[in-house]
């Protein structure tokens, strides 16, 4: 099949995001100035750059109480700073639990049940026993085209591995079993991974 976006796919769902496959997920977690900490996760996540390390993630849609978009960008506004979890899967009822839409003042650490965790590097919590975080600052905001989607980019200032998920120097992801993002309800995990040369080493 072929389709046009501006003329609809004529299928149940949209299947936009089920092409775009796997998606880490950045589960991000920001204080806002008034000393609450947020957690949302969001698949629209990834690197971007090395030197200096560089992360993104979009956001594409808006609550009420938060002028035309979400509490994570808001709190990001606000302070500057944001902390990127890694979801392992046994975080995964967790990590579900802190997408549900709750008021500003509410935080999704407790919602889910989750512990907190000190940053080093920037004043944010972490999630406790994620297998790894990145502390950021951010540095640029970019409105997209379409109502509320804006990307996120932040260097990374910190950055947290548990000594658990870590062999002969590596980390070793199956150790940890990395959630990955599908498309509609639909997930997956790591659980097996080869390497491959590059023509050129």
């Amino acid at each position: 099949m072929f389709y046009r976006p501006e003329d609809g796919h004529g299928l149940p769902h949209n299947p936009f995001n089920a092409l775009i496959v796997p998606r880490p997920i950045g589960w991000i977690s920001t204080r806002g100035k008034d000393g609450v900490d947020n957690l949302a996760p969001y698949s629209f996540f990834n690197g971007c750059a090395y030197v200096p390390p560089q992360v993104m993630f979009a956001t594409t849609g808006t609550k009420a109480d938060r002028d035309g978009t979400k509490d994570s960008l808001a709190n990001i506004r606000e302070t500057g700073e944001f902390c990127v979890n890694i979801v392992a899967r046994a975080m995964t009822d967790a990590m579900n639990a802190s997408s549900a839409t709750l008021p500003a003042e509410r935080s999704e650490f407790d919602h889910a049940g989750l512990k907190r965790a000190p940053c080093e590097t920037i004043d944010c919590a972490r999630v406790e026993g994620a297998p790894a975080a990145l502390e950021c600052r951010l540095t640029q905001i970019v409105k997209l085209e379409g109502d509320a989607n804006y990307v996120c980019f932040g260097t990374v200032t910190g950055v947290y591995i548990d000594d658990t998920v870590m062999k002969d120097g590596m980390v070793d992801v199956t150790k940890f079993i990395p959630l990955s993002r599908l498309g509609y309800r639909d997930y997956s995990e790591v659980r097996e991974v080869f390497s491959l040369s590059r023509p050129d080493d």
